[in-house]
């Protein structure tokens, strides 16, 4: 098993390779604005210090969201492209899960990245691997008010939420060294490793919101 997994979700660029039993390596740019300049260098990366080549790659791993428009399709398009040269299945998983496999949580938490617009990506879990609620996209007054808190977006508004609640050294984004562990874990667990299960979907966007661009109505009358 060579899992080749990355995310462009959240403002880190992140890819990572996993054997199947470790993290071969990772890189992680955080940069908002460059994900479709970064990306493939970023895999270029990560595969030169494993001494791998694409070829060798056996499933291909992309954070499907939620996140931003731009920056997710990045990830996933770069996934079906890999996919369709390479021969290797693509896969998509939550990033929020990634998020929350990455915190070693095995109590009841939140996670909770950055949506823009006041608001914030989040899921309930009641461990680092069981989603319990959502995606769901809510302004952070919306959010649970017990459980312990995972994320950029939880951190954020720690005012609104409640420092003492955030999870110290848990990671604010999600890295592709979890999102690859995460998947090959399940990998390993499924009876057909080209059909999605668990975790594991196709790779295709988490969209929480409707698209800003709008078909024209018809024009409006200039005389009477």
């Amino acid at each position: 098993m060579l899992v080749l997994a990355f995310d462009t979700a959240t403002p880190a660029v992140t890819a990572a390779l996993h054997d199947g039993a470790r993290v071969l390596a990772e890189s992680t740019t955080i940069d908002a604005r460059r994900h479709g300049e970064l990306l493939v260098p970023s895999i270029a990366e990560v595969l030169r210090e494993a001494g791998a080549a694409l070829g060798d790659v056996t499933a291909i791993v992309a954070g499907s969201g939620p996140g931003p428009y731009t920056g997710l399709r990045v990830g996933l398009m770069t996934a079906q492209a890999l996919s369709s040269t390479t021969g290797a299945p693509a896969y998509g998983v939550c990033s929020l899960d990634a998020l929350a496999y990455a915190s070693g949580l095995t109590v009841p938490f939140v996670v909770a990245t950055d949506a823009r617009r006041k608001e914030v990506f989040w899921a309930r879990y009641a461990d680092m691997r069981t989603r319990l609620s959502g995606p769901s996209v809510d302004r952070p007054d919306d959010l649970p008010g017990e459980p312990l808190l995972v994320g950029a977006g939880a951190r954020m508004y720690a005012g609104v939420l409640g420092e003492g609640r955030l999870v110290d050294g848990a990671p604010d984004f999600p890295l592709a060294g979890a999102l690859a562990a995460l998947a090959a874990e399940h990998l390993a667990a499924l009876p057909d490793p080209a059909a999605p299960g668990g975790v594991l979907t196709a790779p295709v966007p988490i969209y929480l919101r409707r698209p800003d661009a709008r078909v024209p109505g018809a024009p409006k009358k200039v005389t009477a």
